[in-house]
């Protein structure tokens, strides 16, 4: 028995990058580089990053940012 993820793959398997991304309606650049990572990694997943993680949010850093300008004039 097949399931869905096979099945899908299979459909895709013999079709190019253009083809894959008009039917799945992402952009080429994302296909190819998930097809990249897959022939490299073997998996599509994300990987760790070096380096220690910030400890703000964007949201924060971009209302600090607001407050200094607004302390700032």
């Amino acid at each position: 028995m097949q399931t869905a993820s096979t099945n899908i793959c299979e459909r895709l398997c013999n079709k190019s990058n253009c083809e894959i991304s008009l039917l799945l309606n992402i952009p080429r650049s994302t296909v190819s580089g998930i097809i990249t990572k897959w022939k490299e990694l073997g998996t599509a997943a994300t990987q760790p990053q070096s380096g220690r993680p910030c400890k703000m949010t964007e949201r924060g850093q971009l209302m600090l940012k607001s407050t200094e300008v607004t302390n700032a004039l």
